[in-house]
């Protein structure tokens, strides 16, 4: 029986693999035989995460996300890609009614705009092979929303709707377009959210969920799954990772 799970011979994009979830999925992703082609702003650490990756043949590219001017002459360099994982982000937890223009276009342009804008130079430059499958880190907020988290979950809810439609658009070709929201993980991005909204509220959330709070590992694995043959027939869909 063949091994669906393995990624022998796949070449993957991921975005934000410098930490949390993108630098696990990155460093688990080649463990499973994908060659990696890795973006992040920091030189330093996206050569830490290169180090890591099993195999041969790895990319790493600094790349600034919110650059979009730049995505075009990226997508040119890039070799034919049969997987993408979105995985760069931010948070930004305010109350409603301190939200200014400037925290929108913050959010937006990097939880939004980046991956979409990706995604179309990508397509437009032909490096989405086909049966390829894109994916995008979406969060649990979007169904169970929390004080102070209009701008985090309405950037997500903005990105399951434009996968869901994208589903739509690349099917005849074979590409799969798919999110996975996970609850709270253990990253770099969740400390930072405790200096935001108090690290008491994070023990609340924690211990309301039965499986407490998840690992990076837990997402990649996921995303290993969508990535892999054995879910060539999913697409258009949401993975929530809730830890119960």
């Amino acid at each position: 029986m063949p091994d669906l799970f393995s990624l022998k011979g796949k070449t993957i994009l991921v975005s934000g693999a410098t930490s949390g979830i993108g630098r696990q999925a990155a460093i688990d992703l080649s463990a499973a035989g994908a060659i990696l082609v890795i973006t992040g702003r920091d030189e330093v650490r996206l050569s830490k995460t290169l180090a890591e990756l099993q195999g041969e043949g790895h990319i790493h590219f600094i790349a600034d996300l919110l650059d979009f001017d730049k995505f075009t002459a990226l997508a040119e360099n890039m070799p034919i890609l049969d997987g993408m994982v979105h995985a760069a982000g931010i948070t930004n937890h305010l109350p409603a009614k301190f939200i200014s223009a400037t925290d929108i276009s913050d959010v937006m342009r990097i939880n939004y705009m980046a991956p979409v804008l990706l995604t179309a130079a990508l397509l437009r430059k032909k490096k989405v092979a086909g049966k390829a499958s894109i994916i995008f880190l979406s969060s649990i907020t979007t169904k169970y929303p929390y004080y102070g988290g209009a701008l985090y979950g309405s950037s997500k809810a903005a990105i399951e709707a434009y996968s869901r439609v994208l589903s739509i658009e690349l099917a005849a070709k074979g590409i799969r377009s798919n999110c996975i929201s996970p609850s709270f993980v253990h990253t770099p991005m969740v400390d930072d959210a405790g200096k935001m909204i108090s690290n008491e509220v994070l023990e609340k959330f924690e211990k309301m969920m039965p499986l407490g709070f998840g690992e990076p590992s837990d997402v990649s694995h996921a995303i290993l799954y969508l990535l892999s043959d054995a879910s060539k027939w999913v697409t258009g869909s949401n993975m929530v990772l809730g830890g119960g």
